[in-house]
């Protein structure tokens, strides 16, 4: 039972670090803003990741092209990794290392915006898919643990929760990625 206790409790204290931590806060109203604002230019918002980070990737596009609260109009939101196809194609012809930025560079364009999730902010394929945004003129968004990794210099925004413990951050992640979700949903339909 103490386990149990000090595993939710160690998620709490992230959240709380979270909750004071008013660059994160104000970032993530920066990338609401930006989304909103892709949205409503008819661009699309295109998500990545790798293992739980491409779980979680899926599920919030699945919030955005699905529905959150309220019963409306998908919104045009997808997870690069969920054609297997492709993926196991392009991993086996080229290399896993250009599975995203493979396809952002065939189906991004200017004005899009590229979310990637990973708890190191180190993922090869999630970096290499954030200079071919760039290249693109693709907003990008990295979702990452406490130092940022490699996408920290690529990012346009930085959400890095404040941890190292994968479960943690990721934990973190999935809240954060529902509040953009929530507040993204009720200004663009409001």
């Amino acid at each position: 039972m103490e386990k149990i206790k000090n595993i939710v409790q160690s998620s709490i204290i992230v959240k709380q670090e979270i909750l004071q931590n008013e660059e994160l806060l104000q970032t993530l109203e920066a990338c609401i803003n930006v989304i909103v604002l892709a949205f409503k230019n008819g661009n699309k918002v295109l998500f990545c990741g790798n293992g739980g980070s491409a779980a979680d990737a899926q599920h919030l596009a699945a919030e955005f092209s699905g529905r959150f609260y309220t019963d409306r109009d998908a919104l045009p939101a997808d997870a690069l990794h969920c054609n297997t196809s492709y993926l196991t194609a392009v991993a086996n012809d080229y290399s896993y290392d250009v599975i995203y930025s493979r396809l952002i560079k065939g189906i991004g364009n200017k004005g899009d915006v590229l979310i990637g999730l990973s708890t190191s902010g180190n993922s090869k394929n999630i970096y290499n898919a954030f200079e071919t945004a760039k290249e693109k003129g693709i907003t990008t968004i990295a979702f990452t643990g406490k130092t940022g990794g490699t996408l920290k210099s690529l990012s346009d925004y930085l959400i890095n929760v404040p941890s190292t413990d994968t479960p943690r951050i990721q934990e973190s992640h999935i809240m954060l990625g529902h509040i953009i979700c929530q507040l993204v949903e009720a200004e663009y339909f409001r």
